[in-house]
């Protein structure tokens, strides 16, 4: 194993009780009450070494392919950032400055080192914010660096991380053994080549550097590239998709892939969760529109619902974890996404249904053996009115981590306070970084560990739980549960075996539905289906 960059006196060791002479203090987010912290700094001592699972993120798989060092500290820190770049962009910072690509061919910011010291003017925006907390962590705990960031020192601290990335400890692969990521998840549209993956299990990296299914392109058929994602598709499969069997089989061929090459879930963000399967005919006939670019709005947000319960099918038997996030209206201001794309920081929470909306999956494939559904949100509101009553009760879903806005200090606190009494801790499935800062991901992992040992200390205070228990549950958040949501899919002949043991079974055919509550969702006019006036109903959004 190559020599891990973090500091030697504090990485990988329990809390010491007081902070060293350079980095960060170790109480760090755990509790202020003096008889918590204690508590508190005894069960993170209990989980700070454990491995990561890190299974839902966007690292590019072509960072550990080709393994090469990290450009500079600009590129590595801060433009891809879109946490860090919408804080700058709030207070003024123009997208420019910080190097965030145009896609008119109009000149941005180059200079690195220009870049840096724009962000580092600005450090003190992100005072009391997770971002200020990762950040430091990664210059501190990563890098060593015991400089205190500001306008003033952002030479120095560049010049000292621009250092460092030339070292091969700081390459990909061998930070992936210094933050003992046992296994990392990629997120992949469904047409990708995989090349990277191909080229990764070639060199033994396969079982820990695995690919994610993304199919949103393909199910959102209002989108202005739903025509090009058909035709990747179609490229990709081999085969003429002219018709809504071809269509699902294609998706299905897909997902085998993906399967093939390690996936071990899927990944679905679209604004609505509404999962209304339609009858076969209706669907056809949608998917003809959909092709021939008549279809309404109201008819591609059926068509999507219907998709959903269609991806849930497909994870009841080919054994793949559904991850659902939906409740974002994505490139909110259409003037940025048109000049610079999508992931921009330009994405804003909606209120989202999930009871009604749910109610055709969970019918369906609630108690399916084979299905895991893991639902996020950040719509804080539906926490404790609907997605951990319905946790608490549907074997096959389980609550994911609180989510992009929410994975903050108090936002995880608020969860296991708002969940815990009516889901447990056994059906949440674990904390996930969603990032695609690779280097924070080590420092997102260490702050939900520190606040599940607060929030564990405090049942232990209240003699709510033993301090055993709380290390085994503090253990299980961080480790056994986000392994266990997401395990290897199992064989053809397994899933077979447990797919007739269902109590309810999976569809007979792409596009059947599995249950008579479904059947009779189905069995509706697609007419009624996407009138107006539907509680399902979702605006398109025409960006």
């Amino acid at each position: 194993m190559p020599e891990s960059p973090l500091h030697p006196d504090r990485a990988r060791h329990p809390v010491p009780t007081a902070a060293p002479a350079r980095g960060l203090h170790p109480d760090r987010a755990l509790p202020a009450d003096p008889a918590l912290r204690g508590i508190a700094r005894e069960i993170f001592a209990a989980t700070r070494e454990l491995p990561i699972v890190s299974m839902h993120g966007h690292v590019d798989a072509a960072v550990f392919a080709g393994n090469d060092a990290f450009a500079d500290p600009a590129a590595l820190l801060v433009t891809p950032d879109h946490y860090l770049v919408r804080m700058l962009l709030s207070r003024g910072v123009p997208h420019d400055a910080l190097g965030v690509p145009r896609h008119d061919g109009r000149p941005v910011e180059t200079d690195p080192r220009a870049i840096w010291r724009t962000f580092a003017a600005h450090w003190k925006l992100f005072r009391g914010t997770p971002t200020r907390f990762w950040l430091e962590h990664e210059l501190a705990e990563v890098f060593g660096i015991g400089t205190k960031l500001g306008p003033e020192t952002a030479d120095a601290v560049y010049d000292e991380l621009a250092a460092k990335l030339a070292e091969p400890r700081f390459r990909p692969r061998a930070l992936l053994d210094a933050f003992a990521i046992e296994v990392i998840s990629t997120t992949d549209a469904a047409t990708a080549s995989l090349t990277e993956h191909r080229t990764l299990a070639a060199q033994g990296w396969g079982e820990r550097i695995v690919p994610t299914f993304r199919p949103d392109a393909l199910l959102d058929v209002a989108k202005p590239g739903w025509p090009a994602a058909i035709a990747a598709l179609a490229a990709a499969t081999g085969t003429d998709i002219s018709s809504y069997s071809a269509f699902i089989a294609a998706i299905e061929q897909r997902r085998a892939v993906f399967k093939a090459a390690g996936a071990r879930a899927t990944d679905h963000g679209h604004q609505s969760a509404d999962t209304t399967p339609l009858a076969p005919a209706d669907a056809a006939r949608l998917f003809r529109s959909a092709l021939n670019r008549t279809i309404t709005a109201p008819e591609a947000a059926a068509f999507l619902a219907h998709l959903l319960f269609e991806m849930a099918r497909m994870s009841s038997e080919d054994g793949l974890t559904m991850q659902l996030h939906p409740g974002v209206l994505r490139d909110y201001d259409p003037a940025v996404f048109a000049a610079r794309g999508p992931d921009v920081g330009y994405d804003i929470p909606v209120p989202s249904d999930y009871t009604r909306s749910l109610r055709p999956l969970l019918n369906a494939f609630g108690h399916h053996p084979n299905l895991r559904l893991i639902v996020f949100t950040v719509d804080e509101t539906a926490f404790s009115r609907e997605l951990a009553p319905l946790a608490g009760v549907y074997p096959a879903m389980l609550l994911g981590a609180p989510w992009w806005f929410l994975d903050t200090p108090e936002g995880m606190r608020r969860f296991r306070e708002t969940v815990t009494d009516t889901a447990g801790f056994a059906n949440t499935a674990g904390f996930v970084d969603d990032t695609r800062a690779f280097l924070s991901i080590p420092a997102r992992h260490d702050l939900a560990r520190r606040i599940d040992a607060g929030h564990l200390a405090r049942l232990v205070a209240e003699h709510r739980l033993d301090l055993d228990e709380a290390i085994d549950t503090a253990r299980d958040l961080a480790y056994e549960l986000p392994k266990a949501a997401y395990p290897k899919p199992a064989t053809a002949a397994s899933t077979a075996s447990a797919s007739t043991s269902a109590s309810t079974s999976a569809p007979a055919s792409t596009s059947a539905p599995a249950s008579a509550s479904a059947s009779a969702s189905a069995s509706a006019s697609a007419s009624a289906r996407v009138d107006s006036t539907s509680p399902h109903r979702t605006e398109v959004d025409a960006a």
